[in-house]
């Protein structure tokens, strides 16, 4: 059995207020923002903070407040897709700058939405296939960096943050089940950064604006919203019965539901059309909008602080979004 013995996040000091975006947008009132999205502010990086700085707050702040020896972790997995450097991996920079043991294995893997979900599915094989003990998973974004200033839509829905969770077989925090994982290659436009990659390494910054008066380039980060809206409330509602099935379990079984903090407006049509009592489905967005991999530790940390979850009870996670990916599991808390 591995378990999730202990959360930490980490939100970068810059704010985006709802305020502060209707001065650049007047045409969206702070109560329209708020109403439809449910985020009331941003945490943004600053210009020279990048997601490898937001990771080591993180990962020292989870040491700090669960008081762990670092020199026993022997594996730390970083998932991101707004990494330092196309080369080195990002997580082999944090071994060093964490000073963690040389003995330690690193890599970085590329999810955004679902990647918690996965990186907690990844850390699971190694820990029970013994080849870690004590795994490291970081969830680190500075998606803001990707979005066009002038980019109304995904500027009001985007914070930056990074997570850091100990997983291991110590029978503390959350017993980790099982999974199931999906993927629709054939929606990969549908929320992408185009230029700047191997294909398309030159950047042209020539901008663009669609419809809605968002503004853009190529080099920026393009989401069409109506598709990956489809896409959410055709996959996740089947996502959840075969995550129920493969546990044996049904709906009312679940004490509380977690899923990827997209924006309101969406997880509401999701918990109604799945069914959900308001009291079993937790929210937490206000304060830091959609953190992309690092809602799910975010919105368990915040669950947990705020006695949402107690002992013996079940918790579903589902990850949802950019790929475009699924993937769901079940906790027990201990």
């Amino acid at each position: 059995m591995t378990f999730i013995n202990a959360i930490s996040y980490y939100l970068p000091q810059g704010v985006l207020t709802n305020e502060m975006l209707n001065e650049q947008f007047p045409e969206w009132s702070v109560d329209k923002i708020s109403g439809k999205t449910g985020i009331f502010q941003r945490h943004i990086a600053a210009e020279d903070e990048f997601s490898s700085d937001l990771a080591f707050e993180a990962a020292t702040k989870l040491f700090r407040e669960h008081h762990i020896d670092k020199e026993e972790i022997d594996f730390i997995i970083l998932c991101t897709q707004s990494p330092d450097y196309f080369l080195p991996t990002t997580a082999c920079i944090l071994q060093d700058r964490l000073g963690l043991s040389k003995n330690c294995g690193a890599f970085d893997f590329n999810l955004g939405c679902s990647g918690y979900v996965y990186g907690l599915g990844i850390a699971k094989g190694l820990v029970e296939t013994g080849q870690a003990s004590k795994v490291l998973l970081i969830t680190a974004e500075t998606y803001s960096k990707f979005v066009g200033n002038k980019d109304k839509s995904n500027k009001t829905i985007f914070g930056d943050a990074a997570a850091a969770s100990i997983i291991s077989k110590e029978e503390k925090g959350f017993k980790i089940c099982d999974f199931v994982y999906g993927t629709d290659g054939s929606g990969a436009g549908n929320l992408m950064v185009k230029e700047g990659g191997i294909r398309h390494r030159e950047r042209n910054l020539t901008t663009t604006t669609d419809d809605y008066g968002n503004e853009r380039s190529e080099a920026d980060l393009y989401m069409d919203g109506s598709a990956i809206f489809v896409f959410t409330l055709s996959n996740v509602p089947k996502l959840i019965r075969t995550v129920l099935k493969k546990h044996d379990l049904v709906l009312d079984d679940i004490d509380l539901f977690v899923f990827h903090q997209a924006n309101k407006f969406m997880l509401e049509h999701l918990r109604k059309k799945i069914k959900i009592d308001k009291d079993r489905f937790y929210l937490y967005l206000e304060n830091c909008g959609n953190t992309v991999s690092s809602t799910i530790p975010i919105a368990l940390n915040e669950a947990l602080r705020e006695g949402k979850i107690l002992s013996n009870q079940k918790i579903m996670l589902t990850g949802f979004g950019v790929g475009l990916s699924w993937a769901g599991t079940v906790l027990e808390s201990i």
